[in-house]
């Protein structure tokens, strides 16, 4: 990697469960294997560690994201690529930060609720709809979708290895990553994405 290499911030938004951890450590390990520095900010990790004390209201859930926006933007403008894996469930938040950090990708990981419920990975789902947790993304509080993400990771209907492929293309047609050999050819990828539009996902 050359010393003038310009950072950038991939922030990957969604409900719990949607697969933005899953999605972050697969383009991490991407990004790293092409000798690329790379940090992620999980949203858990963060509010045990940089969050610790704030609540789930809507103003703390504000200042959270605000907050790991400041790290990324850190990060970003000394040659960092910042991942961040955090639901940001407010436009407001991401709004500011894609105004404070100059290099900045929306990854939106979008996923039916009904899926999510199903699939349930840390048993969250299970537990707001028995009343044990509170202000449950989703389902008592509200998740404002992404009104123009640069991209759209269908998570119910593609592997990881596909939404990450396409999530590199974009960088790489972004101009923040050198064009590389693809893992599989342009008609697979043109056969996800027919899949997704007949799905009406695209």
């Amino acid at each position: 990697m050359s010393d003038d290499f310009r950072g950038f911030t991939v922030w990957f938004t969604g409900l719990p469960s949607a697969g933005k951890s899953t999605q972050s450590e697969h383009l991490a390990n991407t990004l790293r294997a092409r000798g690329l520095k790379v940090e992620i900010l999980d949203g858990d990790v963060v509010r045990t560690n940089l969050s610790h004390g704030l609540g789930f209201s809507r103003e703390d859930r504000i200042v959270n994201v605000k907050r790991i926006g400041f790290v990324c933007e850190l990060l970003s403008r000394n040659g960092v690529v910042a991942i961040a894996a955090a639901i940001a469930p407010y436009r407001e938040a991401r709004d500011h930060n894609r105004v404070k950090i100059a290099d900045y990708v929306e990854v939106y990981c979008k996923c039916p609720i009904e899926v999510l419920i199903e699939r349930d990975v840390k048993g969250l789902y299970k537990k707001a709809l028995a009343g044990e947790v509170k202000n449950m993304t989703g389902l008592q509080d509200p998740y404002e979708e992404p009104e123009n993400p640069e991209v759209v990771v269908c998570t119910d209907q593609e592997s990881a290895k596909e939404s990450v492929g396409r999530i590199v293309r974009h960088l790489e047609e972004l101009g923040y990553i050198p064009y590389e050999a693809a893992d599989y050819d342009a008609a697979e990828e043109a056969a996800i994405e027919k899949r997704l539009e007949d799905l009406g996902y695209l």
